[in-house]
């Protein structure tokens, strides 16, 4: 009898689709690109993402949600001036944007109507960039089997960028309009126009760096809060616990960063084992701890005056 041997699926992302079960025995189309929501087996067949995110991959998900909501945050600080009222709003805006766009993007997602989502396993660094490895059989004919392996992690991020851009553009030109009179007409508008300069930036950024960022974003976070703490209490002169306490303002700032150190340290360590990982949010004030124990014998002035007496 002939038995009909299908050549072999090259690449690491080609595989063949089913076209029907006849049975136990399963009839497969030719060596391709698999449908959006499947990824290739073991043995080279696209097969539909079933499963779920795990820990990390929210974790992830919340890491890029974040980003375009801390933006916001600083921008409407940097330009609000001392107009306070006005910038609370205004954080508070930003908050239900991006919050009313994450929950959108997950309703959206498959299946539609649940803020559960399918999606397949991320593997390797390559699950993220399978562009780079579609296969050339003869050297001339490319065979493109670029798609989503990383399903939905990829997309679902331009998705809540989108949201957040059109939610955005509706809500706060009005809101900017009512409450922040006492800014020129020029300044009350530019944490807007910083946003148009960022989404496009942060789009960029995971269109090329996702696959970069999903394996480095809990040491990116543990670094820049630490960087940005440490700025922030020598911008503002914070030498001591009372001068935390002076102004609200600058514990929230402080509170913010501690939150942040937290989904840091939760990130890296993914809770697998609560007893060993709970004790390492101890950690989390240590920073601020250390710098405000260490402050007074780092003061400019201090290292100056000490250093003309010596002379």
């Amino acid at each position: 009898a002939a038995v009909d041997v299908q050549p072999a699926c090259l690449g690491l992302y080609c595989g063949r689709t089913v076209l029907s079960v006849n049975g136990s025995v399963e009839i497969y189309g030719d060596c391709g690109v698999c449908p959006r929501g499947q990824r290739t087996d073991d043995n080279k067949i696209c097969r539909e993402c079933l499963g779920s995110p795990d820990r990390y991959d929210w974790l992830y998900l919340g890491f890029m949600a974040m980003l375009p909501l801390v933006l916001h945050w600083f921008f409407i600080e940097w330009y609000s001036g001392k107009k306070s009222f006005s910038a609370l709003l205004q954080h508070i805006t930003a908050l239900f944007e991006c919050s009313v766009a994450a929950i959108v993007t997950l309703l959206v997602s498959d299946p539609a109507g649940s803020l559960h989502i399918r999606s397949c396993k991320v593997k390797k660094l390559s699950d993220w960039y399978t562009m780079l490895y579609n296969p050339s059989p003869d050297y001339i004919t490319t065979v493109h089997c670029t798609q989503e392996a990383v399903y939905p992690l990829y997309t679902i991020v331009f998705i809540y960028y989108a949201f957040c851009l059109v939610l955005m553009m509706l809500l706060r030109p009005l809101l900017v309009k009512k409450i922040a009179c006492g800014l020129g007409k020029s300044d009350r508008f530019k944490s807007i126009y910083a946003a148009l300069y960022f989404f496009p930036i942060l789009t960029v950024l995971q269109a090329v760096g996702g696959g970069l960022l999903y394996y480095a974003f809990p040491y990116i976070i543990l670094v820049l809060s630490l960087v940005t703490l440490a700025v922030y209490m020598s911008a503002s002169e914070v030498e001591s616990f009372k001068d935390l306490l002076v102004r609200k303002k600058r514990l929230v700032v402080l509170f913010s960063h501690w939150l942040l150190h937290a989904y840091g340290i939760i990130s890296i360590s993914k809770l697998d084992k609560l007893e060993q990982d709970l004790p390492l949010l101890a950690l989390v004030p240590a920073p601020a701890l250390f710098y405000i124990l260490t402050a007074k014998y780092t003061e400019p002035s201090r290292i100056l005056s000490e250093g003309g007496n010596g002379h």
